[in-house]
């Protein structure tokens, strides 16, 4: 038995992060009693966020409970220095090792809206025709890698490209540390190919820029929406045509007068439904607007603030003249680009959380 990797793994950070139970725990046991209160179900909508609240620490704490006691009773057997055991206690300290880096990642997650769901918005650059195919590519991605997270997805806007592809998408998606996990892709994303839809098969570049939203629940105190603010438009939803086309005007179109906001949604055929999505978006945006204001002032303050622009990706698809995509914040690079392009995003995710980390 390899001693030497006991007390590593006791003075690991994520070691002793495990045992840190009792702030975790109170929390959930103050959910409980919350949500054993009647006067909470007075108010549906709070009482919906407290139990989507309770639910989801529960699970947290349960899971972080079960791999404690792993710890502990490995520990407990290699101190009892039977060889007999090795080859199992090995075995075991390596998947623990494992479960320990994966779930170390979750320790970085502790923005306000790191647990919480995303929306997630898609918007094609210049380029045409082939950026609308990127875009597009970068839709397929981002929901095959939701499925191999387990998150729940749903598309609630969708505008197609006249020819392939896709102007924009808005997706939301649900689940655990769901913003705090795509929080990582906010940015320009750059793809050097070439291009299917040139006759001359020339080399291509196209851009398209990916917007991570935290969502913002209808009672979330950081976002007041007053109906007397919003000039809401009901038009006809485009579509590809013959049957696909509209004959109701179901689509919503709010502006929010104050922001100059715009946010529309035709995904549905109900135009109630296209309206509860629109204000989805826009509830997250104002959210994010108001978020961005104050990272703004506390980095002019510290002289560090730049905004993302068109001009400055954060990462490289190229898939010619050779294979590769880097991300140009870490450096982190990888040649499958086929598996990244079928949702392989959490090397990318991995690298920038413990960059951001460090930094």
């Amino acid at each position: 038995m390899n001693h030497a990797r006991v007390p590593a793994l006791r003075k690991s950070s994520i070691f002793w992060s495990i045992f840190d139970f009792p702030s975790r725990e109170s929390e959930l046991a103050e959910l409980v009693k919350q949500s054993e209160s009647t006067e909470l179900w007075n108010n549906p909508d709070e009482a919906q966020r407290v139990m989507k609240k309770l639910s989801d620490m529960r699970e947290d704490v349960v899971s972080w409970q079960k791999i404690k006691k792993r710890v502990d009773d490995t520990l407990e057997l290699t101190e009892m220095n039977d060889e007999s055991m090795r080859p199992e206690l090995e075995s075991e300290l390596d998947s623990i090792e494992q479960e320990l880096s994966k779930r170390e990642l979750s320790v970085f997650l502790s923005g306000s809206y790191d647990r919480g769901n995303a929306l997630l918005a898609i918007n094609s650059g210049a380029g045409g025709t082939d950026s609308q195919d990127w875009a597009a590519m970068l839709q397929r991605m981002y929901l095959r890698w939701c499925e191999r997270r387990g998150f729940h997805t749903e598309i609630l806007d969708l505008s197609e490209g006249e020819e392939a592809g896709i102007k924009s998408c808005t997706i939301a998606v649900t689940g655990l540390y769901a913003y705090g996990y795509l929080r990582p892709e906010k940015g320009v994303h750059r793809l050097v190919r070439l291009s299917p839809f040139d006759s001359a098969h020339r080399r291509h570049t196209s851009f398209a820029q990916v917007e991570v939203l935290p969502e913002a629940a209808s009672e979330d105190p950081e976002v007041q929406v007053d109906p007397d603010d919003l000039k809401i438009d009901i038009y006809k939803s485009s579509g590809a045509g013959g049957q696909n086309v509209q004959k109701n005007a179901t689509a919503v179109r709010i502006t929010h007068i104050p922001s100059g906001l715009v946010v529309s949604c035709q995904n549905e055929r109900s135009q109630m439904q296209n309206r509860e999505n629109a204000m989805r978006v826009l509830r997250s945006r104002l959210l994010e607007l108001k978020r961005e204001a104050q990272d703004r002032h506390l980095a002019d303050l510290r002289g560090e603030y730049t905004k993302t622009e068109w001009g400055s990706q954060i990462r490289s698809y190229v898939l010619h003249p050779y294979q590769m995509v880097k991300d140009h914040r870490t450096d982190f690079e990888a040649g499958n680009t086929q598996g990244v392009l079928d949702g392989d995003l959490d090397g990318f995710i991995e690298a920038f959380l413990r960059w951001n980390n460090k930094s």
